[in-house]
């Protein structure tokens, strides 16, 4: 599995599996633990969570999954990077602590590999940041970042803190917006972008222009997508899937490299931004 190297030299893996919409349903629960367990087995190491996902419902799920494949020695912990969000209002000096261990009760962990800011909210940065350098001290955390920050974000929070480790933002083959400024910005400093809903919810599967290139290909249309967003240098990609056969299409689209000319070709359906706007979210 690729890897993405973080500031301070650590590295995290440059593809994993979302779980937004995870743990909203206790009916659905043992599917969803199944279907993180085969994740695991067929080779994931990056999960991707948060405190709002199912309020907890979708931590919860990949604890129980984790904790299954750990006592199966499916995988060792030090072999999976677990991320999770600080809901904004949550993300005082004094609530960031309560809420991380909140998230790490829900997830049976001792620390969570990455710990994000879900996106701004009403306490200020400065806080915010001191609160995530704490937990890394002490041990809860190993890096910290945020979520849904645009460029002038990034630049406040550059002034306030060195350590924020990834950004993690709505972009995808369709939805281009970063790269006018913000992935720029970011790669010039080593700051990792983290992808998520890269294939659009599934969306780009029905996309006739990528269909075309994708059956030349031998591939999905949501495959060539997929494999288009982990082509783009210091970006990972975290898409959400269930199904089996989704996990196993997602895993193979991760090994292929696309030919120049495929780009290329891309770039044509689906043009980089010409100007700057706001960054989109989902």
């Amino acid at each position: 599995m690729r890897t993405l190297e973080l500031p301070g030299g650590a590295t995290m893996p440059a593809f994993g599996l979302g779980t937004w919409k995870i743990g909203e349903s206790a009916g659905r629960r043992a599917a969803e633990v199944a279907a993180l367990r085969a994740a695991i087995a067929m080779g994931y190491r990056l999960i991707d969570s948060a405190q709002m996902y199912g309020e907890g419902g979708a931590e919860e799920v990949v604890g129980q999954a984790v904790a299954e494949a750990l006592r199966a020695g499916d995988v060792r912990r030090e072999a999976l990077f677990i991320v999770s969000k600080v809901y904004p209002h949550n993300a005082s000096r004094a609530g960031t602590p309560k809420a991380c261990a909140r998230s790490l009760a829900r997830l049976g962990l001792d620390h969570i590999d990455l710990y994000l800011l879900h996106w701004r909210g009403e306490h200020p940065l400065g806080d915010t940041c001191e609160a995530m350098q704490a937990l890394v001290a002490a041990g809860k955390i190993r890096h910290w970042g945020v979520s849904n920050f645009d460029t002038d974000d990034m630049e406040e929070l550059a002034a306030l803190a060195s350590d924020c480790a990834a950004n993690q933002v709505y972009y995808s083959v369709a939805e281009r917006g970063p790269e006018f400024s913000l992935l720029p910005w970011q790669h010039e400093r080593g700051i990792p972008l983290m992808a998520y809903s890269p294939i659009d919810q599934g969306a780009l599967a029905a996309d006739a222009g990528l269909q075309q290139i994708a059956q030349r290909l031998g591939i999905g249309a949501a495959q060539l997508a997929l494999a288009w967003v982990l082509a783009q240098p210091g970006v990972a990609a975290i898409p959400k899937a269930v199904r089996e056969s989704h996990l196993r299409e997602n895993l193979a689209a991760a090994a292929l490299t696309l030919h120049p000319e495929v780009l290329a070709e891309i770039d044509r359906l689906h043009p980089a931004p010409r100007r700057n706007r706001p960054l989109a979210m989902i």
